[in-house]
């Protein structure tokens, strides 16, 4: 999953979509920032039943293997150039998706505060984000969201600070 700066809200359109309701965008600068994510989760993936019955057991005792090895905590950092259109369309918080609900429960131009509810086929997430822009120049966030499908249940964390690094981009094109 990719976060960027955009206040990590890449993230929640990998995982969530959003309702429409108004959202004002954090007071930020434009131009290159770097961000440092890290996501810990714990819990069995839930799988669509589906998928779940075209694995034959040995696919899927290594499906379950290799969800149980990546969990703790994974860090990762990278540059992404902001623009004004970026910042916009983050805080549409992918409001065309009809299988989720989001509830704003602060937006000003220094914090967002929200909780989220999302359900489909048989699988539900549900969770709050918060982001704060501590400056225009630095800004920090947390997610926590509970996944599962009635039989399987998963718990995932994710923190990220983001701190501008200049007006100028280069060839950053994230």
């Amino acid at each position: 999953m990719k976060i960027n700066v955009t206040l990590g809200l890449a993230f929640l359109f990998c995982c969530t979509g959003w309702s429409a309701d108004t959202v004002q965008p954090l007071d930020v600068k434009l131009g290159l920032w770097e961000s440092t994510n890290t996501i810990e989760h714990s819990g069995t993936p839930p799988i669509p039943a589906e998928l779940l019955e075209k694995l034959t057991p040995e696919q899927r005792a290594k499906m379950e293997e290799r969800a149980k090895a990546t969990q703790g905590a994974k860090t990762t950092t990278h540059k992404h150039c902001v623009t004004k259109e970026d910042l916009a369309k983050a805080m549409a918080f992918g409001s065309d998706d009809k299988n989720c609900h989001r509830t704003i429960l602060t937006s000003t131009s220094s914090k967002i505060d929200a909780k989220i509810e999302c359900g489909t086929g048989g699988m539900k997430s549900s969770g709050t984000v918060h982001f704060e822009a501590l400056s225009s120049e630095h800004v920090k966030g947390t997610m926590d969201m509970n996944l599962g499908d009635g039989t399987r249940a998963m718990k995932l964390h994710s923190t990220f600070e983001s701190k501008w690094l200049g007006p100028v981009c280069g060839a950053t094109k994230e």
